[in-house]
């Protein structure tokens, strides 16, 4: 396997579940360059937060985007060379929250990316504030007394925009999530994981979740009802079994396929008024 490690020392906290994460990327990249995608041609985009560091650490191009913004860059950087494969690393402060606008457009649009969300409900870079996933009476920094907030469902909220790939993982569990990330970047669409990564020194939620996960099992990812059925099992508020795996697939046009489509149409018929201005002259 192809060693993607840098010279850039890893400042996460011992525990975090962003080791995960990367060492669940690492081995999918290097496999699917020796099926013959050049490495050359992967690009990482991460925001602003602790799973930031993760293009740090990984010898790939990359690129730092701002605060809820890694969907537009990566969302350009397709679109600007189609023969990418984009990967866009986001917490889930920086994708629900500030960049909660973007997520739902790329999902509508079909933007052949990847966005892999690093889902550790609080905001551990700024040493605990709720996020969007945050459970009701999360008590933080910005809610000492807990949070009068109930959480939202992304993959519900994915689902409802138009996403073509929907999965969950967890950061118990370094196999799913290489079985998860590859089929999440080699499919073709918006790609959705949400990842329960978490945070040991801010919101330490393992032993909660390792009560609670189960593998999703004979199930049709290309039943939207289902999917639906089973992302609503859990809704990040309850004491419900949360299920991992692959929710939603489905094969469609994508962004740049209709763009293509749209740009051929409109060459013709610009070519034709060429013809009949000639002959008229």
């Amino acid at each position: 396997m192809k060693d993607l490690s840098t010279y850039a020392k890893i400042t996460w906290c011992p525990g975090c579940g962003n080791f995960a994460i990367l060492n669940s990327i690492k081995p999918v990249l290097s496999a699917l360059t020796e099926e013959g995608f050049p490495l050359e041609n992967v690009v990482l985009v991460s925001g602003i937060g602790c799973h930031a560091k993760i293009v740090d650490y990984i010898n790939v191009n990359s690129f730092y985007s701002i605060h809820g913004r890694v969907v537009p860059v990566a969302t350009g950087i397709k679109l600007a060379n189609p023969d990418l494969k984009v990967i866009g690393f986001a917490g889930d402060g920086d994708a629900y929250g500030e960049g909660l606008d973007h997520l739902i457009f790329a999902a509508k649009r079909n933007i052949d990316i990847t966005m892999i969300v690093h889902n550790n409900r609080v905001y551990g870079l700024t040493t605990g504030q709720y996020t969007p996933t945050s459970p009701l009476g999360f008590k933080g920094r910005s809610t000492p007394k807990g949070s009068i907030e109930l959480p939202l469902n992304p993959l519900e909220l994915m689902l409802a925009s138009g996403a073509t790939f929907i999965a969950r993982g967890y950061s118990h569990g370094i196999e799913l999530l290489k079985r998860i990330f590859r089929e999440a970047i080699t499919h073709k669409g918006f790609s959705f994981v949400d990842v329960l990564q978490v945070c040991v020194t801010f919101f330490d939620m393992y032993e909660y979740y390792n009560k609670k996960v189960y593998e999703l099992r004979d199930t049709d990812p290309e039943n939207y009802d289902e999917a639906l059925r089973k992302i609503r099992e859990w809704d990040y508020n309850s004491d419900a079994s949360i299920a991992l795996g692959i929710f939603y697939r489905k094969e469609v046009p994508t962004f740049q396929d209709r763009f293509l489509e749209y740009e051929r149409e409109v060459r013709d018929r610009d070519s034709k008024i060429r013809e009949v201005l000639e002959r008229a002259i």
